[in-house]
């Protein structure tokens, strides 16, 4: 370990020897894993550990492994030749681009990741345009250049044409291009010929050391630091992460902590940590130009200066985009709260989403009766918070989705998307139908070379709320959706209500396949046999509109008489268990979801029927 800290020490003392750079790309063109290629070229785990680690070692969290994203950016260290190069990966959804927008700003350069099949998508459009406008040099990877269907040089064009509309000055429109198959650690300066021979991935790391420019920094002068992210340990407390920009700092040195209203809170830097690999090593002194992690400062929030104290001066204050949608999120109120979790009084929620406000920049939470309203940037960034706090043993009950809307100049606004469906000849009946239904707008439409149609649309974020499912069902589940924020509109007209009713327990107890035989021929029941139920849970899908309360605990009321036609076994058709997206698309104004570390219950808002008519 000493060896290695002072290898890190003497490296930190140049910036000329550091590069910090963010991958960037839409969702699933390989950001994560051409990371993971790098990080096992460069040594930076034995090789006994690298096999030992799981296949996407950036990944960390457990839903990123089981939803197969990126949710949090990440930074690490690898060490090429005499270089440190800081590496931060970036999430590709729409919904987690506040995780971007944040990190970006301690880079210097960004390498762009582009499928060499599906091209620029509309988060590739997204994340580029924040880069450009931060003057980041930007390098270009064509990946999964192995794929049967890849069309290169289409892609290229289409990348020129990204960087026509996107640059801020002339000299963004000059950028080298890559090409990699990130998957098995390949990379080339030139197009290979035959993609299967044996090389590796050094041209990524000589085009991150010769394209990306080293940080422009001042070590000469006085301390200077934005926080871009926060961790947290049970043992040290709160790490407050992010790229010195001048000066140097040292362990136990006296600084200054300048909030967002300009205050100034005097601070202590306890222990100070630099990257290699995924691990943070403890070091004395950090020079200007690295990304490093200080504890001792408790108070520190994302957007805030470290600064020295004899000269204390801020730096720009990171502007992340306005949330999208919001949503009641508040105490369980059912029948059957308080059984099933740990933690489920307001106050603990309140002290839970307090603590989610420190690292996730894009959330925003308001109080509203005994629960709040959480606002972010789109139903997977609610959904993962939802389910974070589901397994942290919080049980807790959430409204349907709505959209934020703004006001400008005595107009209300809401926020719209740009929309990019792409989906086969069969299915475009389907989707022009659902997506007319919603209001959306097409922009344009043109055949790939894959023989799909891809069509643009400009949609209202209130139409996007259950479009997915409904799409994924009319198309068999072949449709690609990608969505992107396009800025605000007016307000148009209410929706109509696009499914059907509930069919509603009006008995509280335990089902019985009996019941739920004759529930069966009303709809599509979200229940099985034994399963507890309360009056105003809903157990299925009306098959027409309005909602049918049903008895679904009745028993078979039983005689000594036999019957030759109804003593056979009861062959019930398998219950639809809803995901917790799917739950959260299916509800209405007047229904909530019941979360809960064990199960997602679905409930009208009155439970009461005679009080739900008189609410109508």
């Amino acid at each position: 370990m000493s060896q290695g800290r002072n290898f890190f020490v003497k490296i930190m003392k140049d910036p000329n020897q550091i590069r910090n750079v963010a991958i960037i790309a839409h969702v699933d063109h390989g950001k994560t894993t051409l990371v993971d290629g790098l990080l096992k070229q460069s040594n930076t785990f034995r090789a006994n550990q690298a096999e030992m680690e799981q296949s996407l070692i950036m990944d960390s969290g457990d839903q990123e492994h089981e939803r197969g994203i990126t949710i949090t950016a990440k930074q690490t260290s690898v060490y090429y030749g005499d270089y440190k190069i800081n590496i931060i990966d970036t999430p590709g959804h729409a919904d987690f681009s506040g995780e971007v927008e944040r990190t970006l700003n301690m880079a210097d350069g960004v390498l762009l990741i582009v499928d060499a099949q599906e091209g620029p998508m509309p988060q590739t459009k997204f994340v580029l345009s924040k880069a450009l406008e931060l003057g980041l040099k930007p390098v270009v990877v064509i990946n999964k250049i192995d794929k049967p269907s890849r069309r290169i040089d289409e892609v290229l064009d289409e990348v020129s044409e990204l960087f026509l509309e996107l640059a801020v000055d002339d000299s963004q429109l000059h950028y080298p291009v890559y090409y990699a198959i990130g998957r098995e650690g390949k990379a080339w300066n030139e197009l290979p010929d035959n993609p299967s021979e044996h090389t590796d991935l050094t041209p990524i790391f000589d085009a991150i050391i010769n394209d990306i420019p080293a940080p422009t920094v001042e070590s000469d002068k006085p301390f200077q630091m934005l926080v871009t992210s926060l961790s947290y340990d049970s043992f040290l407390g709160k790490y407050a992460i992010g790229r010195i920009s001048r000066g140097t700092l040292k362990k136990g040195q006296q600084i200054v902590l300048i909030k967002r209203d300009g205050a100034q809170v005097n601070a202590k830097v306890d222990k100070l940590f630099g990257y290699r690999g995924l691990q943070r090593e403890e070091i004395d002194e950090a020079g200007a130009g690295d990304i490093i992690a200080v504890t001792g400062i408790a108070d520190a929030h994302i957007g805030e200066t470290l600064a020295d104290k004899e000269q204390p001066e801020a730096l720009p204050v990171i502007d992340i985009e306005a949330p999208t949608i919001s949503m009641y999120l508040g105490p369980n109120t059912s029948p059957l709260k308080g059984k099933e979790a740990k933690y489920n009084t307001s106050r603990q929620i309140g002290d839970r989403l307090k603590q989610e406000l420190e690292t996730n920049v894009s959330l925003r939470v308001t109080e509203e009766g005994i629960g709040f309203v959480v606002s972010g940037r789109g139903e997977l960034h609610l959904s993962v918070l939802i389910e974070t706090l589901r397994r942290e043993d919080f049980e807790f009950e959430v409204g349907r989705p709505q959209v934020v809307t703004i006001e400008e100049d005595g107009i209300v606004k809401e926020p719209v998307e740009e929309l990019l469906i792409e989906v086969s000849a069969e299915f475009l009946g389907a989707v022009s139908q659902e997506l007319g239904a919603r209001r959306a707008t097409t922009l344009k439409q043109e055949q790939t070379s894959s023989g799909t149609t891809r069509i643009t649309y400009i949609i209202p974020t209130r139409a996007m709320i259950g479009l997915r499912n409904l799409l994924l069902t009319a198309t068999k589940g072949t449709v690609i959706m990608n969505s992107l924020p396009h800025g605000y509109q007016p307000l148009g007209p209410k929706l109509q209500q696009m499914r059907n009713g509930a069919l509603v327990a009006f008995e509280a107890g335990q089902t019985t396949a009996y019941a739920l035989d004759t529930a069966a021929a009303r709809g599509e029941l979200f229940v099985g046999p034994g399963t507890t139920v309360y009056q105003g849970m809903i157990v299925g899908l009306y098959n027409r509109s309005g909602d049918l309360d049903i008895n679904v605990c009745k028993g078979k009321q039983l005689t000594n008489m036999r019957s030759s036609s109804s003593d056979g076994t009861i062959q019930l058709t398998p219950f639809t268990d809803l995901s917790l997206e799917q739950c959260i698309d299916f509800i209405e104004d007047d229904e909530l979801l019941e979360v809960t570390p064990q199960n997602l219950r679905l409930r009208k808002r009155y439970l009461d029927p005679n009080q739900r008519k008189r609410n109508k």
